[in-house]
């Protein structure tokens, strides 16, 4: 999360949500950014409070190839844009995610351009 510049907020729950829904947008295709911000509008609550169900129950079936762990993370995700003391937590939570997968990334190509030299 250090890469992440400093909040101009008061570091409110909504914030740290926010926040957690800007990071996501740096790291997703242009087509899932759309998707996202369609999603944070008011207007989609209909939608996003049942696609929020449906990827928790998802994510307790864990073990079939599709869905997976993954899915709570994203259904948590989207309802705590309606219910408020899910908010901090889970902003939090994705924003240490998106910092650890970032952190994997970087390592994986260290890695593999460390591999590629010496194969060369």
């Amino acid at each position: 999360m250090a890469d992440r510049p400093a909040r101009q907020g008061n570091g409110t729950a909504q914030d740290d949500l926010d926040d957690a829904f800007d990071e996501l947008e740096l790291a997703v295709s242009d087509s899932l950014k759309k998707a996202i911000r369609w999603l944070r509008r008011p207007q989609a609550r209909v939608v996003r409070i049942p696609l929020g169900i449906l990827f928790i129950a998802g994510s307790f079936l864990w073990f079939l190839p599709v869905l997976g762990l993954w899915f709570l993370p994203l259904g948590l995700l989207l309802i705590a844009q309606d219910v408020r003391f899910l908010r901090r937590p889970v902003g939090r939570m994705t924003l240490y995610l998106l910092d650890r997968w970032k952190r994997i990334r970087k390592y994986w190509a260290k890695r593999r351009a460390a591999k590629a030299a010496r194969s060369s």
